[in-house]
Parts: C-alpha cells; structure tokens; sequence
C-alpha cells in the first residue's frame, strides 16, 4: 500500500482493520503514516516523503520522490504481493501501478481521482493503471464505466465515523475552550507548504474578526509534524488574543466551533460531515496556479460546493485569500443564524448521501478484483 498524505492515511487505516479481520494473517507495508502504522502497517518509508503539494513544491523534491517509487517498484517486483493498493496521491501512484500491473500485478486504486473536477484526460491512466478503481463519491462509478474502468462506490469512510449530531459542548471541554461564546476553528492544511503560505493569513483574519467579535476564541488542530511550526508563526505574528494550538484532534475542533476557516482539500469535506458552516480558502505558487487554473472543469473547488452542485460555502483563493476578505466572510455567517441553519441541513443530507460500510465494500470489492 502507499499512502502519501494524512487523509490518506486515515482512509486506509479504516480498511486495514476491515481487511484484517477479513484475512487475519495478513501482512501490510509500502509507505504509510501513523494510522496505517497502528494497524500492523510496516512503513518502508515514512509517508511524510510524498506530502508535497503542487507543480512548483513537487519540483523542488522530484529527484527524490522519483528515486523512492523506483525502488519501491523493484521491490515488489523482486517480492510480488497479492495485491497493490495505491490510497490517493495519483501523481504517485497511478504510474507506479501501471508499471506493476503491466508485470501482472494486481493493482487496486483507493479514491478516485478528481477527472470530474480536472484532468480529465486521466481516465486514460486509469484504465491502464488498475484492476479496479474504489470511489468515495456516488456518481464516480458510472462515469469510470463509460470508459471501461471497473469501480465499485464504497462511500467515504468519514461519514462513518463522524457523528451525525457532534457533541459541540463535550468537544469544547475536551480541547479546555470555553463553552460560552463563539468558537473559530483555523484549518490551514496539513503539509508544510500550506502551513506556509495560510497560516500568517488566517491568523491576521482572526484578529480582525476579534476585534468585530471580542467573545470569539479561535483553535488550531495542528499536524504533529507542523504544530511546531505553527506555534513559530503565532508568536511572530499578532494574532487574536484567545488562540489555542492542539496536537492533532482536528475532528474535537471541528466539532466544538461554531464556524471554520479550512485550507481546500478534504479537511472541507470533514468540517461539512461535522454540519459547519466554513470558508475555503487556498493559496499556492503562481506556478502552480497558472498551470492548474486551466484544467478545471468545474466553478468550484471546495469538496462542498462540488457535491452540492452550488456556491453553498464562499470560497476565496489566490488573490482573494486576504485576511480583510477572509475575516468578512467568516462574520458573514456568525452573524447569519438562518444561513448556518439552511447550510447544516445541505450538509445533513450529503452525509446521508456518503454514510456507507466503507471499509468492508473495500475489501469486497478488493476481494473480487483478486478473484478475476
């Protein structure tokens, strides 16, 4: 298995437990994180190699990123398992499949890469790349047939293990923030890059909207690897007066404020799981923006507004990523009940829509591919 970032890692931590209660002797390893890790995973490198994140940042560690799919390609060459599976980080792995799966290697791909959204042109690599192809959202399976692609839908495992209704109360005593008041939870990604180029800007928005809102106290869940980081930029930066910085616990914080500020990616996804209200925003190189903004297919970025099919949560990126604009729009809703109220019940019905067994239509499906 690879998996190259932390939600990554999280969606194939759920299967790992499936599959091993499934085939009690099996034996896991690749690239991984701490969840897959906690599982019995042995980690021949650490996943943290592969959490880089577009053109420009990918560029500055190809040398590398290369040198380590080569030799993990001759590796499972030399030793081949029953079955590669690839979670997410297509730019890695969907080459690394198809070079396995032309030596007759069974390939399974975990999360279907966003051709609906941009590059389209992907699904080609696809159809070489894999046996079969496990997707998250409903209507993945019926476009990867139209191109001859077997997929199965086996809803997003965090639908699962979200709560319907979160405890925002108990969330809020367990990260020690007060139970009075509004809380803002700051998402400003999980890889350094993001952490770089988001954190002193959602810092600066929160000490503007303190300043429109002074009960308002803000929470960072902070990747452990970056919360150092993180605590450096805070203490240089002017900041709000009431922030908390926690390990890990992104689910807690999400589930104990009232609106969140989240760096685009499935971290929007979670926050909409959780029923709240949030602005998207991103930042990244010119570089790396001048090349993707071409390719996409869609208005919209969030993973919200895509399912939904509208605008449902602002989302404010490259340019409009300004503190003054995003401080705005996170007033917006604290000062908007009706709006949080209509927003949570689209949310409610996308979560019905995801909440499936995922980890055990995985592995069915997983098992069907090792069959054919």
């Amino acid at each position: 298995m690879v998996a190259g970032e932390a939600s990554g890692d999280l969606l194939a931590g759920h299967v790992l437990d499936a599959m091993r209660a499934r085939w009690p002797q099996l034996s896991a390893a690749g690239i991984g994180g701490a969840q897959m890790q906690q599982r019995g995973f042995e980690p021949w490198w650490p996943a943290e190699k592969l959490s880089v994140s577009g053109y420009a940042e990918v560029f500055k560690h190809l040398r590398e990123i290369m040198a380590i799919r080569n030799a993990l390609r001759d590796r499972l060459l030399a030793d081949r398992p029953d079955v590669f599976i690839g979670v997410d980080a297509p730019d890695f792995n969907l080459s690394l499949e198809e070079q396995l799966r032309a030596k007759g290697v069974k390939t399974v791909h975990f999360v279907c890469p966003s051709i609906w959204a941009w590059r389209a042109r992907r699904v080609e690599k696809l159809k070489k790349a894999c046996d079969h192809v496990l997707c998250i959202f409903p209507f993945e399976p019926e476009l990867l047939a139209k191109h001859g692609v077997p997929a199965t839908y086996v809803g997003h495992p965090l639908a699962s293990v979200i709560p319907m209704e979160p405890d925002r109360m108990a969330a809020r005593r367990k990260l020690g923030l007060p139970l009075n008041g509004k809380v803002i939870a700051l998402l400003p990604g999980s890889r350094a890059s993001e952490i770089e180029m988001l954190t002193k800007r959602f810092l600066k928005a929160a000490a503007l909207l303190e300043k429109r809102h002074p009960d308002s106290w803000f929470v960072i869940p902070a990747v452990p690897a970056l919360q150092s980081r993180i605590s450096q930029i805070a203490r240089a930066r002017k900041g709000p007066r009431h922030l908390t910085i926690v390990t890990g616990e992104s689910h807690a914080a999400l589930a104990a404020c009232d609106v969140a500020m989240v760096a685009s990616g499935t971290a929007t996804l979670e926050a909409a799981l959780f029923k709240r209200p949030m602005v998207i925003s991103y930042r990244t190189s010119w570089l790396t923006y001048a090349l993707m903004r071409p390719r996409q297919l869609q208005p919209w970025v969030g993973l919200p507004n895509i399912l939904c099919r509208d605008f449902v949560v602002p989302e404010l990126l490259q340019a409009n990523a300004k503190p003054d604009k995003l401080s705005r729009a996170l007033a917006g809703w604290l000062e908007s009940p009706e709006r949080i109220r209509a927003v949570q019940e689209r949310f409610r019905d996308l979560h019905v829509q995801l909440a499936r067994d995922t980890a055990t239509l995985a592995t069915d499906a997983i098992e069907k591919a090792l069959a054919a």
